[in-house]
Formats: C-alpha cells, structure tokens, sequence
C-alpha cells in the first residue's frame, strides 16, 4: 500500500485518476490533451499509477488504453475507513465509460498472496465463495459450455433470499487455474435484469509467490447500471482477506446488490 499512497500524493496523477473516473479506458492522446504537460510528462505519471496498481493499461488494436482499478482504493477503504464509518459508504461507482462499439469494459486488478490452484478452488468452490461474496452460493459443473447459478442464502448473515437467482449464465471458457471466462446475468433486481447479459472473465498470472487476479467485466451496455460492476472491488478484496488471513470482511453484502444503493455488482 506504499506504492498507492506515493501515487496518490501527486496532483498530478490524482488528477490523471479524476480523468479515469470521468471517463474509463482513455488513450495517453487523449489523457495528454486533458493535461497541461508534455507527452513524456503523462507516461511517466501513469507508468507510476500502473505500477502502483491504480491504473490497468490494454492494448486494443493499435490503441492502448487506460483503466481506473479501484481494487487498491478498496482495499484501503477495508482497513482505515469502513471500521469507523457509520453507514458504510458506497464503493466507486458510475465510471462512465464510451467505446467505438458503444459498450463498456471494467477492468479490475488484484494481486493475493496464494497458488493458482488454491485461488481457482476459491472461485469455483461453492463454500469458499459464498464466504467472500456474501453468501451467494454458485453452482456449476465447471466444463465448457455448461451453465452456472448463484443463488441467495448462502449464510446466515447474506442479505440474499434463500433460494433466490441472483446471477446467471454459461462458462465459456474453463481452463483451470489460469483463465475463465463467462456470460454474466444480474437477477437481483428488475433494474439489472433489463440490462441484459454481459460478459466475465477471470486471469491467473502466478507471480514469484502470489497470484496477479485480473477480473475483466465487459459487453456492457453503455452507460449501464453501476450494480452490475460496481461491488467488484469489494468482492475482490474480500478474495485476498479470506485467501491471505482466513477472515472475512465485514462490510455489508447489501451495498453489492441492493437496487437502492448505487455502485455495488
């Protein structure tokens, strides 16, 4: 968390990170004309960002474009902030995001101190996620092709209806313990379920002792709901407690899901 508060005492790179929420995925072009600085100036602040974890760049075709990761954000929220605020509040949401195709495309990073194996068992296995996802119970045979549910009441705390269709969809691809990708279906509410289906994919880079977790939520509609991507960052950091301490977060499920709270997915 050094690194994120170093990148966080720049104004620059704050500013640079404002940019990001106002509108994900941007170019250094566009980044550079939204700056008074000079080209060199704009890489060299957002290699730090990068390398700080709070920016995640993509290669699309010959474009190379920049995302806000909120997951270090998040994760210094869990320990100095949420334990003292009183109600809880709302992660980062309404990143407002315009691609060429006239979708959007979330990008979230995080890196845990674990195996690949152990990291894939926590994703598949029903338990262990129902520990970090508050108590959403997903099931699935985990091949190709096959289709996956997440139902609500997985403990006693979850603040899902026992027995409820939370998510949805279908396991693209499987390819254990490096990468799964799947269709994603919200139903937790008549809002998100009007946004139709998108797309999850989850990436396993083991990194001398821990796992580089790069979760990727695209074929959204543009200027979709932020329920449906908004709790990444919780769910995430949820993932790195139970893996790394064997606890759980206490932030309450219901900002993940809860139609009337904005910027939880």
């Amino acid at each position: 968390m050094d690194d994120v508060f170093r990148a966080l005492a720049d104004p620059t790179r704050r500013s640079l990170l404002d940019e990001l929420f106002k509108e994900d995925g941007q170019t250094l072009s566009a980044l550079e004309a939204r700056l008074p600085m000079t080209r060199f100036g704009v890489m060299k602040h957002l290699k730090l960002l990068e390398e700080a974890g709070l920016v995640v760049a993509r290669r699309q075709g010959r474009e190379k474009r920049h995302f806000l990761n909120a997951v270090p954000i998040q994760l210094i929220y869990d320990r100095w902030v949420s334990k003292y605020a009183a109600p809880w509040a709302a992660t980062l949401s309404e990143l407002k995001h315009q691609l060429e195709d006239r979708t959007m495309e979330k990008v979230f990073e995080i890196y845990i101190k674990t195996t690949p194996e152990r990291l894939w068992e926590a994703i598949i296995n029903k338990e262990m996620r129902a520990k970090y996802t508050f108590g959403l119970q997903v099931s699935s045979d985990w091949t190709p092709g096959s289709r996956y549910e997440g139902l609500g009441g997985g403990q006693p705390s979850s603040d899902f209806v026992a027995g409820s269709v939370i998510v949805e969809g279908e396991n693209l691809e499987v390819d254990p313990p490096r990468r799964l990708v799947q269709s994603f279906r919200a139903m937790w509410s008549d809002d998100v379920k009007r946004e139709g289906t998108s797309r999850v994919t989850w990436e396993i880079e083991q990194i001398k002792d821990s796992c580089r977790l790069t979760v990727t939520h695209d074929e959204l509609r543009e200027n979709a709901n932020p329920e449906l991507y908004g709790g990444w960052p919780m769910v995430l950091s949820g993932l790195k407690t139970l893996l790394e301490t064997g606890g759980l977060l206490t932030t309450p499920g219901s900002l993940m899901y809860a139609p009337d709270q904005a910027g939880g997915g």
